[in-house]
């Protein structure tokens, strides 16, 4: 027989195990979704760098281009470059920069040019400059010679 004291009789004050296993599978539940996403975040960061590098790839290719058909006389070149406007929903940037002995391409994302260690160097001996940042118009690239001095340009237009 059961007494009963303030109305409730003696009820078992252990919760059933079910509800362990609902709280359980909740809990492992979140955990395997939070894993698959920053999974997911990885995979579509290494994809945009991937990006990023091939488009850098791809203007050294037009910089080689527009350099080893560059006559030598007193003659300049322009050619429009075909690269996206954004990575994914990211703007990037590419420089073209020199020093005594080479020239290189740096990229990188956003709109602030800053150091990168994206770099690829461009095979000839040139002057090169300029920026050009994704979403400011057209990329242009601009190859100079005087018979002594190549220099190559780029830059954003409208």
């Amino acid at each position: 027989t059961y007494k009963l004291t303030g109305g409730y009789a003696n009820m078992p004050s252990i919760i059933p195990s079910y509800i362990y296993a609902i709280f359980a599978s909740v809990i492992i539940s979140g955990l395997i979704i939070g894993a698959s996403g920053a999974v997911t975040l990885n995979i579509k960061h290494e994809a945009e760098v991937k990006q990023l590098i091939n488009i850098a790839d791809y203007v050294r290719t037009k910089s080689t281009d527009i350099i080893s058909h560059q006559p030598q006389e007193s003659l300049s070149s322009t050619s429009y470059l075909n690269i996206p406007t954004s990575i994914g929903n990211q703007r990037y940037w590419i420089k073209l920069s020199n020093d005594s002995s080479k020239a290189w391409i740096t990229a990188g994302f956003g709109t602030v040019i800053t150091s990168s260690d994206k770099q690829l160097e461009i095979p000839f001996d040139a002057v090169a400059s300029g920026e050009y940042v994704s979403g400011s118009g057209f990329a242009l690239l601009k190859c100079d010679s005087d018979g002594s001095t190549t220099r190559l340009v780029l830059s954003g237009g409208q």
